[in-house]
């Protein structure tokens, strides 16, 4: 083991880059890209510096390992931006506080608008069918309702 480390070059480098780069493409969420390329340009630098020793080639290592993780986990953070659509892909939220008529009357609790071309099941105080309702919120497919006055 020390004879290796000894002579370790920069094929080692880059066998161990390309080796992290392949693990990448199985899923690794972008990772092991990082560390690979950091491997790869500890090989480069061992190449451009043969006399580089072992000790120094893990050191950069680790440095562009820690460098890399942190630019992605930065440009990670900086690409996530609230959406200018927060209600997309959430049936019902664009209902919420609208009025509508109740299409079936609210009984044990549950009852039926018409919101659209869709019927939508409702939970709220007892209230007959024609009655004035407001959406105040939502769980699941599930909109509550009150009375509208």
């Amino acid at each position: 083991m020390w004879d290796f480390l000894q002579h370790l070059s920069y094929w080692n480098w880059l066998a161990f880059g390309t080796l992290l780069l392949i693990l990448e493409v199985f899923g690794a969420g972008g990772y092991l890209l990082w560390i690979g390329l950091a491997a790869a340009s500890v090989g480069l630098l061992t190449f451009i510096f043969p006399s580089l020793p072992w000790a120094a080639q893990f050191i950069l290592f680790g440095l562009l390992s820690i460098l890399t993780a942190v630019f992605w986990w930065q440009r990670q953070r900086s690409a996530a931006k609230p959406s200018d659509q927060p209600g997309l892909n959430q049936r019902g939220s664009e209902f919420l506080g609208r009025q509508f008529v109740l299409h079936e009357a609210i009984q044990d609790g549950r009852g039926k608008i018409k919101a659209g071309d869709s019927l939508w099941l409702v939970s709220g105080p007892e209230l007959p069918a024609g009655s004035a309702v407001k959406v105040i919120g939502q769980d699941g497919v599930i909109l509550k309702v009150e009375a509208y006055q």
